[in-house]
């Protein structure tokens, strides 16, 4: 599955020559021109990683991040700017930037630091079981590449699958997870979401280990 960036940039001609260097380099790019645009683009798509600039129109790349951040999304960003002073860079960190590049910059300095980057938040937030991983900071699941359709509780529990696969999940940590101690919960109700997930990625790969719990096949 390819790595997606999402690029805010005002700067029509800039913005594309930064296009084509990372679709060189594999990466899958959506440019916006400003920040209104880059905000709907995040409704609409998840992204691995945001790179900003600060003086756009409509919504700035200080204001975007720091909505973005407020809603819960963790996707990494880079601010790419000719701000230098230190306020700028110091709010930049506050609101929740991963990383600064003054422009003008190297090419290959970039592709430095998104590789690192992505290594460094891959490596916390994805946890993956064969086909299936879990991404934690979009808070979905994938198979094969493609996103599951869950609800908010079939992804706490194909969630708690994929951090124990291969191992028996017991009903009573399901229902720990699921629900709070002042439901009430029976074993249909979790046979309900089991099946449920069943139906998304085969039946095959939970195992009901019987009067005990479930285990995923890894």
């Amino acid at each position: 599955m390819l790595t997606k960036i999402l690029l805010l940039e005002d700067d029509l001609l800039f913005g594309e020559s930064i296009v084509d260097v990372l679709e060189e380099e594999g990466f899958e790019v959506t440019l916006c021109r400003n920040g209104q645009a880059a905000l709907d683009e995040t409704y609409k798509n998840r992204f691995d990683l945001y790179l900003l600039d600060i003086n756009v129109p409509l919504i700035d790349g200080l204001s975007l991040l720091q909505e973005l951040r407020r809603a819960d999304d963790t996707t990494p960003c880079i601010y790419l700017s000719s701000h230098q002073e230190i306020e700028t860079l110091t709010k930049a960190f506050e609101i929740g930037a991963e990383d600064y590049l003054k422009k003008p910059f190297d090419t290959d300095e970039l592709l430095i630091r998104i590789h690192a980057l992505l290594r460094r938040s891959k490596g916390k937030v994805r946890h993956c079981a064969g086909e299936l991983c879990l991404d934690e900071t979009h808070k979905c699941v994938l198979m094969g590449g493609r996103e599951l359709s869950f609800s908010l509780k079939e992804y706490q529990l194909m969630a708690l699958f994929i951090r124990n696969a291969g191992e028996i999940v017991t009903k009573e940590t399901i229902m720990d997870t699921l629900w709070t101690p002042s439901e009430m919960i029976s074993d249909g109700a979790i046979r309900v979401y089991i099946n449920r997930l069943k139906q998304e990625i085969g039946s095959e790969l939970i195992v009901n280990i019987r009067g005990v719990g479930y285990r995923l096949v890894p």
